[in-house]
């Protein structure tokens, strides 16, 4: 691993590891660090000593790494029957895995009951209704929406008033929800919101952290209900360039768990939990793309178009999202570049750019800060095979954790009518 700034903790590759990567798995590639990965969530433990600390998978499911996080003691944010299924093949037992969900199925459900997930987070009216169905024992949280908006992108806020996810305090949904859980005969053990991803500072999940306390010392007052679990969910930012200035992880913790020590008073002392994804993965993971075609239009920037695109890397499509891109072994005088994929779209992966002007076919680019929603966006968009990830252990070797897709496998689940 080396060093990318003085207080920058993203793991980049040395120029003959990339290569040597390059050489051996192919290009497009995406590489983690298992010693970045443990250092990240041993980060997270020591600082959050408070309760439970699950790993949202939805950032990166790859079985490594659920299996990683799993054996440094963090529990398993899973969101699908399919993400459940996945920390199941990974090693981890079901009561370390925490179910979501905004719209979960009768089989979700079911599936979640049977093989006896640790918490579920319950997100709505009819879904109460399925864990009466499957008389199910299990612990529930509630999920609430606070009405708070955070400061990030609108396809990632998720606790503002207006929102599809969980019951609304403002209009009394959230108390209703409890009293008919509560009457049902539910097994609600507390409560649960998450307000939104790639947050730089704090406030927002201290304000949804407040809110959820405050809920708490009503539910107490009305109902009787003695809360012992509150999840301040997730999303505290990385360092995506070097503009981004996420607040470390230690003081990020410290600032809420005051918050929220000083909400609760001492009326309440539940176990508090939160579900750290992106910060735990991110900055743990490049991608190594290959340069094939150098373009310069008539008008605008040169393009340095890669043998990957938005397949691999949907988020600046969907976000505008920026990353930091390094040229392996190229110097030089720079230029105003940027990168295009070679799909059948404008494909613009990282633009605003100066990259050198040798810069040509064959040569590679690192792509910091990938770790996170990267392999689990990826597509098969254009028929391109998605990427293989490799591990790079704490021994120094290079592991294979998910193949790239060939092409029996694109096509294994295509049927065709043999009377077309």
């Amino acid at each position: 691993m080396t060093s990318v700034g003085a207080t920058d903790t993203r793991f980049a590759l040395a120029e003959n590891q990339a290569w040597e990567l390059a050489e051996e798995f192919g290009t497009p590639l995406y590489v983690l660090d298992e010693s970045h990965l443990r250092s990240r969530a041993r980060t997270w433990k020591a600082a959050w000593p408070h309760g439970d600390l699950s790993f949202a998978s939805k950032a990166n499911s790859t079985l490594a790494v659920l299996r990683i996080m799993a054996s440094e003691g963090l529990s398993i944010d899973v969101a699908s029957e399919g993400e459940l299924r996945a920390a199941l093949r990974a090693g981890v037992p079901a009561h370390q895995c925490r179910l979501h969900g905004n719209n979960k199925t009768w089989e979700e459900v079911s599936f979640a009951a049977a093989v006896g997930v640790g918490k579920a987070i319950v997100d709505n009216f009819q879904e109460l209704e399925l864990w009466q169905e499957a008389n199910a024992s299990l612990p529930l949280l509630l999920r609430l929406a606070p009405g708070v908006d955070p400061k990030t992108n609108a396809k990632i806020s998720t606790g503002q008033a207006d929102t599809k996810f969980g019951f609304p305090i403002a209009d009394g949904q959230a108390m209703e929800a409890l009293r008919l859980a509560i009457e049902s005969g539910l097994n609600i053990v507390g409560f649960h919101c998450h307000v939104g991803s790639q947050l730089l500072d704090p406030g927002a999940q201290v304000q949804g952290g407040v809110q959820l306390a405050w809920f708490a010392r009503a539910a107490l007052n009305e109902l009787g209900f003695v809360a012992e679990v509150i999840n301040v969910g997730g999303g505290l930012g990385v360092r995506y360039t070097e503009s981004d200035d996420p607040l470390p992880i230690p003081e990020y913790c410290k600032r809420l768990y005051a918050a929220l020590s000083e909400t609760l008073s001492d009326s309440l002392s539940p176990e508090l939990a939160q579900e750290p994804g992106r910060s735990l993965v991110a900055e743990s993971g490049v991608t190594l793309y290959r340069v094939g075609a150098v373009k310069k239009p008539a008008l605008g920037d040169r393009y340095v178009v890669v043998d990957g695109g938005l397949s691999d890397n949907p988020r600046p499509a969907l976000y505008g999202s920026r990353y930091e891109v390094r040229p392996i072994g190229v110097t030089g005088p720079g230029v105003p570049s940027r990168v295009s994929g070679k799909h059948c779209e404008t494909d613009l992966l990282f633009t605003g750019l100066t990259l050198p002007e040798d810069l040509g076919p064959g040569h590679l680019l690192q792509v910091l800060c990938t770790g996170a929603y990267n392999s689990s966006m990826a597509s098969q968009y254009n028929r391109y095979p998605r990427p293989a990830t490799v591990l790079i252990r704490e021994s120094g070797r290079a592991d294979l954790v998910q193949a790239r897709d060939d092409w029996e496998s694109m096509f294994a689940r295509e049927r065709l009518p043999e009377d077309l």
